[in-house]
């Protein structure tokens, strides 16, 4: 068997020089190095494991025909979430965006679902896991409230710490637009959270535990396949390169914390699904490969 000639630790650069040259491991140790950043920045934006699958899929598909149009003005990793963030903001809508509730409707509907113990069901997971499940999913939930242009620069810019110089060149607006903008989803999000949430605010009474049943019957949390916390790498928090810069008087670390909490998981079927992408025409015509 062949030595690998790339690895993770290969630059980008190189990766693609050797790629558009028709060198096939290249393209393939290019496309894992950022999969999974796409694949959880699609899981956060969606709400639904399968649809941000397709996403991925589709969007590096986007970045491997365009990959010669690269002219190296920003770095690698710029131009991949530009990508991103274009084919994000103009698909079609999913099954949970396409009925997307308000904050207030959100709020309501959290109301509605009854209170009601774990301890009264009984599943083959544990329970600890099945409320942890609720809570991410309820919080992915709450990202839907927001607008996809606002929910996108949330991911970018406090989910995933990206400057606002990387920010703003990603969403194409100015760092003064971005930093605005981000503000702003990050007071719809939060006045949310301390109005309803008991994780934030003590004295709400929502709590995770008790409505996770009520999760279940709707279909939000499977007590056999846990979503979001399947073939977990690791939390958010432990693989996010931490920012040199701060907005001064913005972050509320309390909010922040829960989320990045959230685990960063592996794409799925991560090995096949390249596969299939390499043996795609497009793609075998765009690089030459037999």
């Amino acid at each position: 068997m062949a030595n690998k000639l790339f690895d993770f630790t290969t630059t980008d650069t190189i990766l693609i020089e050797k790629s558009l040259t028709g060198n096939k491991e290249a393209l393939e140790n290019l496309i894992k190095k950022h999969q999974d950043w796409i694949y959880n920045i699609a899981l956060t934006f969606v709400g639904d494991k399968d649809e941000a699958a397709d996403l991925t899929q589709e969007v590096l598909i986007k970045i491997v025909t365009k990959l010669d149009s690269f002219k190296q003005k920003s770095s690698f990793k710029t131009w991949v979430y530009r990508i991103v963030k274009n084919h994000f903001l103009n698909m079609k809508r999913g099954k949970y965006e396409i009925n997307a509730p308000t904050f207030e409707q959100f709020g309501q509907g959290l109301d509605q679902l009854p209170s009601e113990s774990l301890s009264d069901y009984s599943y083959e997971v544990e329970n600890k896991l099945l409320v942890k499940e609720a809570k991410i999913s309820c919080m992915k939930g709450m990202l839907l409230c927001l607008d996809r242009e606002q929910r996108m620069i949330y991911i970018i810019g406090e989910l995933f710490e990206f400057k606002d110089t990387i920010g703003s060149d990603i969403m194409e607006i100015s760092k003064g637009n971005f930093r605005v903008k981000l503000h702003r989803a990050k007071k719809q999000l939060y006045n949310f959270m301390d109005n309803k949430c008991g994780l934030i605010n003590k004295s709400n009474p929502c709590r995770c535990s008790r409505k996770t049943a009520g999760f279940i019957k709707m279909g939000f949390v499977d007590p056999v396949n846990l979503h979001f916390q399947k073939k977990t790498i690791a939390s958010i928090n432990k693989v996010i390169d931490k920012k040199v810069e701060t907005y001064k008087g913005e972050v509320i670390s309390e909010y922040q914390k829960l989320f990045q909490e959230h685990p960063f998981v592996q794409s799925p079927d991560k090995l096949k699904s390249i596969k299939k992408l390499l043996s795609s025409e497009a793609i075998k015509e765009t690089f030459n490969f037999d």
